[in-house]
C-alpha cells in the first residue's frame, strides 16, 4: 500500500484534472519565478560571439543582437561564448579578423556583424559565421527589419549558426507554453495560460481565470492550444483555442475527469484521458467528425497520453501493475505493453520528435528526476538531480528538454540539455509556474 509521504504526488500525476489537486498544484509556495538552464555532463565547445558594431548615426537598438545570440548558444548545452571582457578584439568584418589571435584562445569559431538604422526607422543588419582555422565564410546572411522584428531575428540568426556548426536544425525561433498562478492580496488566485519565446522572453497571456488551468498542448501548426480548464462551476473541461484570435471550443465535458490532451502529428485528433465510463482511461477525440473512441479498457488509472511521431503508438502512465509506469498501446487500440521497469516511479511520457527517445518524471532512490530513456538500447539516464522535477517537453530539435522543479519556495521552469553544459538563469514574475510545453517550428 501506498505510504502517506507518497500519495500526494500520486494523485498530482494521475488525477490532476481533479479540482483539489489543482489547488495542490497552486497552494503554499510562493516567491519568485525563474526560467532557470541546468547543465549536461559533456564540454561545452568554446565559441567567440563579438558584440555587432552599431554604424555611426545609428541609435542603439533595444535588443542587443549578440547577446541573445550567445545565451541561446549556451542555453544548448553544446556552446560556452565568451564573456564580453575575454574578448581580444571586436572585430565587424572579415578584413579586420586576426585569426591567429583567436586561434592562441582555442577558439574554433567567430561570430561577427553590424547593424544600422535606416532613413524609414528600420535596421539592416549583417552576420557572418567565420571557421578560425579555415579562415572561412561559414554562414552569413544580410537582413532589413523593423524594431520589432529584432529580437526574433536573432533567434532566427542563433538557428542558421546551430544548424551550421551542428548539422541539426536550431530550436531557439520557438515558443513555450506554461501556467503561471499568482497569489493575490484577497488570499484569491489568478491562473494564467502564457506563451513566451522559448528564451523566456515576451510572454502573453491568452487566458487568465480564477480557476485552474492545466496541461497546454500544442498543435503540429502552432495556430492552436489545447488545454485543461476548470472555469465552469468547478469541473474539469478540454478546450481547444485559436492562438490569433482567442476563439475556442470545448471538446470534452464529462462527468467525472476530462485531462491530459495531446494532439496527433498531423492535427487531426486528440489523444485524452477521461473518467466517463468509470476508471480514468485513454481516448482519442476526432478533430473532423468530433468522434470520441476509447483506446484503453482498464480498472486501473491510465493517464498523460503522448503519441509517436509516426501517430502510430500512443505512450501512457498507468498504475494498472502497481506503481507508476509508462506502458504504449496502438493509437487504435489493442495490447498494452509496458515500457519503463527500471525505477519505483516512472510518469509523463514525453517522446523525441524522431521518435528515439522517451523523457520522462522518474524516481529511484532519489527525488522525482527528469530522465531520459533510448527506446532501442533501453538504456536511462537522469538528466536532473531535484526532488521535484516535473512536465518535461522535448524541443522540436530533440536537444533540450523543458520542464517545472520546484526549489524550497521558489518555482521555477527549467530546461536541460541532452549535450553539454548550460548555466544561465532568466528571472520572470510569478508565484508558482507549472506544466511547460515546448511548440513545434
Amino acid at each position: 500500500m501506498m505510504d502517506q509521504r507518497k500519495q500526494p504526488r500520486f494523485l498530482r500525476a494521475f488525477i490532476a484534472a481533479a479540482l483539489v489537486v489543482a489547488y495542490a498544484l497552486t497552494g503554499n509556495a510562493q516567491g519568485q519565478l525563474m526560467l532557470d538552464i541546468t547543465g549536461g555532463v559533456e564540454r561545452a565547445v568554446p565559441i567567440a560571439v563579438v558584440p555587432f558594431q552599431v554604424e555611426e548615426g545609428s541609435a542603439k537598438p533595444a535588443h542587443d543582437i549578440a547577446e541573445i545570440i550567445g545565451a541561446n548558444l549556451r542555453r544548448s548545452g553544446k556552446f560556452e561564448p565568451l564573456s564580453n571582457r575575454e574578448l581580444i578584439a571586436r572585430p565587424s568584418q572579415l578584413s579586420d579578423v586576426r585569426f591567429q589571435q583567436w586561434r592562441a584562445l582555442g577558439i574554433d569559431n567567430l561570430i561577427i556583424g553590424a547593424i544600422r538604422e535606416t532613413d524609414d526607422g528600420r535596421y539592416e543588419l549583417r552576420f557572418e559565421l567565420l571557421d578560425v582555422y579555415t579562415q572561412a565564410r561559414v554562414a552569413g546572411r544580410r537582413y532589413r527589419v523593423s524594431p520589432q522584428s529584432l529580437r526574433p531575428l536573432a533567434h532566427n540568426i542563433s538557428d542558421i549558426i546551430y544548424e551550421a556548426l551542428t548539422g541539426v536544425p536550431g530550436a531557439f525561433n520557438t515558443r513555450i507554453s506554461y501556467i503561471e498562478v499568482d497569489h493575490r492580496d484577497d488570499n484569491t488566485r489568478r491562473h494564467k495560460l502564457i506563451l513566451a519565446d522559448a528564451d523566456g522572453h515576451n510572454p502573453e497571456t491568452v487566458l487568465t481565470s480564477r480557476q485552474p488551468i492545466m496541461s497546454p498542448a500544442w498543435s503540429p501548426d502552432r495556430r492552436q492550444i489545447a488545454y485543461v480548464s476548470f472555469e465552469e462551476n468547478r469541473r474539469s473541461a478540454v478546450y481547444i483555442q485559436t492562438v490569433a484570435t482567442g476563439e475556442r471550443e470545448r471538446i470534452a465535458s464529462f462527468r467525472g475527469i476530462n485531462s491530459a490532451p495531446a494532439w496527433s502529428p498531423d492535427g487531426k485528433r486528440l489523444a485524452l484521458t477521461l473518467s466517463r465510463d468509470g476508471s480514468p482511461n485513454i481516448y482519442v477525440y476526432d478533430v473532423d467528425t468530433r468522434d470520441m473512441t476509447r483506446i484503453t479498457n482498464s480498472s486501473a488509472i491510465d493517464t498523460e497520453p503522448t503519441w509517436s511521431p509516426d501517430g502510430k503508438t500512443l505512450y501512457f502512465t498507468s498504475d494498472r501493475g502497481g506503481p507508476p509506469q509508462i506502458y504504449r498501446v496502438s493509437s487504435n487500440g489493442g495490447r498494452v505493453q509496458r515500457v519503463t521497469f527500471e525505477g519505483s516511479y516512472n510518469a509523463r511520457p514525453a517522446l523525441s520528435p524522431d521518435g528515439r527517445r522517451l523523457a520522462m518524471v522518474h524516481r529511484d532512490d532519489g527525488g522525482f528526476r527528469i530522465a531520459v530513456m533510448d527506446l532501442r538500447t533501453r538504456e536511462l539516464r537522469v538528466l536532473t538531480d531535484g526532488s521535484n522535477d516535473e512536465s518535461p517537453s522535448f524541443a522540436p530539435n530533440g536537444e533540450m528538454i523543458v520542464y517545472s522543479r520546484i526549489r524550497g519556495a521558489q518555482s521555477q521552469l527549467a530546461t536541460v540539455s541532452l549535450y553539454g553544459r548550460a548555466n544561465i538563469g532568466l528571472p520572470v514574475l510569478g508565484d508558482r509556474v507549472q506544466n511547460p510545453s515546448w511548440s513545434p517550428r
